[in-house]
């Protein structure tokens, strides 16, 4: 049942490429029909040839001259039945790949998080590629197997009805055969692709992370962890391959003994005159090319069941629950920054609370300072903040709007991002900088930059602002790739911004400087900084102390200072271990 299911919901793809599967069926038709009349050409042309001089030439250079042209056309539309379908393959590929590519940018961040990175990528790329050499193509060849065999049993009655029976009779075998194999291979193939998955997410883990990989001596642990994997996905890659390559040579057994018989019981039918010697290798060649379309519809059921297996995978994440937006959106057309956080709750998982209870007001164009101990929940409020996670119950409104009442999009609109870990992508440092941004002028790309204090590294590259950035920006610094971060958010000119441990990978009078460029842009801004160096916030409007996911105290700097509570021991402990 879930077969049919997925193979409907595939041959949807299809539908707005229909003119190419029509044509290439069309083309197979006619290509098959070629095929089928040049034995019997051949056979004709045998007879011409009665014995020593007793050859019809006129006769037989006709038939050479059909046997030729037959040739070519055979070869013509074969050629035509492959354009049409890779045309319509590539096409139904490509679409596939967008629609799996933009439903990864509609999912919950939480699905994405719980999702082996490395899973979801095999998904995208090694698993689509299946569908497409397996389903697809097979659909054409399915259509040829099946129209060469009725073609050939046609041909083949015409001849003769006895020796006809023989192949007819004998050859369904091999597709029975071949079926009972195909259910088995399905089931391994499924188990093989979900441990492939789980073998790309590793590699991709361990590549990511080998500097630490190697600086703990981990090497010969991640081998191990990765021998076990590949060990099971061997087991299982064989037991797979095993049945899948148990159907050719069946079929092929079974077809040499329909070979045979033909040959056997047809050579007693020339010697009592029912058949000819030219109608004998007529239908020598159709028991040949009778057989073989089995051959390839045994191969083609292979392929679906891997086929249908990989497209299981594929709608498996296409079937998820998207985003909902709330159907009647509110926009805060002039945000102020007027923020309040009502009895907040979240928990990443229901067994474990994170936070609870949580209450903050924040006045417009106020610098709230968020301090605390690792996995106090100080990044998860920020998640809160952009909506990449949905609070349990409670309430974060912005200007008298509940954000659960706003769309994501306008609500991230509203806030200039900075990150401890930089993200850039391959491209041009200008593109990276522009990214976020409408269309912004070269001088105005450049003036962030400065802003930034990023514009004098840039301008000692090779090519300046046009310089090419490998993946992820690994061919430049960590502080270089967190400048052009914060020169992207600097264009960006957001009405309010979150620092995360912003300039944590820059140094001290490098920071200094980015500081002032900040506090001249946080200026009539409501920000929130996320810090673990207390040094840096001295000057917010608000400090904020949170500890396991509740604010244990709310103040300014020299006011928690002299309460001389947890705020006091975690400052003093950066500097001075007597006041701890």
């Amino acid at each position: 049942m879930k077969h049919k299911s997925t193979l409907h919901r595939l041959l949807a793809f299809v539908a707005p490429y229909k003119k190419f599967w029509i044509m290439a069926l069309i083309c197979s038709a006619v290509n098959i029909i070629f095929t089928l009349w040049t034995p019997v050409l051949i056979g004709q042309a045998i007879d011409t040839m009665l014995g020593k001089g007793k050859v019809h030439f006129p006769i037989l250079f006709t038939k050479i001259g059909l046997i030729a042209f037959s040739t070519a056309m055979t070869a013509l539309f074969g050629l035509l039945v492959v354009r049409f379908s890779n045309k319509m393959t590539y096409n139904i590929t490509r679409d596939l790949r967008n629609q799996l590519f933009d439903k990864y940018h509609h999912l919950p961040l939480s699905f994405i998080d719980s999702h082996s990175h490395g899973d979801l990528m095999d998904r995208m790329i090694a698993d689509i590629d299946l569908i497409s050499d397996g389903l697809l193509q097979g659909f054409t060849n399915l259509f040829s197997g099946v129209a060469t065999i009725i073609g050939t049993i046609g041909f083949m009655l015409a001849i003769n009805v006895k020796v006809a029976l023989v192949v007819i009779v004998l050859t369904p075998l091999s597709l029975i055969v071949s079926s009972m194999i195909a259910t088995r291979v399905y089931k391994y193939f499924q188990v093989q692709l979900k441990i492939r998955g789980e073998l790309s997410g590793y590699v991709e883990e361990m590549i990511g992370s080998q500097k630490v990989v190697t600086a703990f001596f981990h090497e010969e642990e991640n081998k191990q962890d990765f021998d076990e994997i590949n060990q099971r996905l061997f087991i299982s890659g064989v037991k797979s391959q095993f049945f899948g390559a148990l159907v050719n040579p069946t079929t092929r057994f079974v077809n040499a003994i329909v070979y045979g018989s033909v040959a056997i019981f047809g050579a007693f039918t020339v010697l009592s005159g029912g058949l000819t010697v030219g109608a004998l290798s007529s239908f020598l060649t159709y028991a040949n090319q009778y057989t073989k379309p089995f051959n390839d519809i045994s191969n083609v059921f292979t392929q679906l069941e891997t086929a249908l297996a990989c497209a299981d995978r594929v709608f498996d994440i296409l079937d998820q629950d998207d985003l909902v937006e709330p159907s009647q959106p509110q926009i805060d057309e002039n945000p102020r920054g007027s923020i309040h956080i009502n009895d907040l709750k979240f928990s990443y998982t229901p067994s474990q609370h994170l936070i609870e209870d949580f209450n903050l007001h924040v006045h417009p164009g106020q610098t709230i300072a968020i301090v605390g101990p690792t996995g106090c929940g100080k990044t998860t409020l920020i998640n809160l903040l952009m909506r990449f996670y949905d609070p349990k119950a409670g309430e974060i409104m912005i200007d008298g709007i509940n954000t659960m009442n706003m769309r994501r999009h306008d609500l991230r609109a509203m806030y200039g991002m900075v990150l401890q870990d930089s993200w850039l992508f391959k491209g041009t440092i200008k593109d990276n900088i522009a990214f976020g941004s409408d269309h912004p002028t070269d001088e105005a790309i450049i003036e962030a930059a400065k802003n930034a204090h990023a514009h004098k590294f840039i301008m000692q590259l090779k090519d300046g602002y046009n310089a090419m950035l490998s993946e992820e920006g690994s061919n430049l610094s960590q502080g270089q790739r967190q400048l052009l971060c914060i020169a992207r958010i600097m264009l960006a000119d957001p009405p309010m911004l979150i620092l995360d441990e912003a300039t944590s990978s820059i140094d001290t009078r490098t920071e200094r400087q980015i500081q002032d460029a900040f506090d001249t842009m946080m200026e009539g801004r409501t920000t929130f900084i996320v810090a673990h160096r207390l040094s840096t916030i001295q000057k917010a409007d608000q400090i904020v102390v949170m500890r396991d996911g509740h604010i244990v105290e709310q103040g300014t700097h020299q006011s928690l200072l002299k309460k001389k509570g947890f705020y006091s021991k975690l400052y003093y402990s950066q500097f001075d271990t007597t006041h701890m």
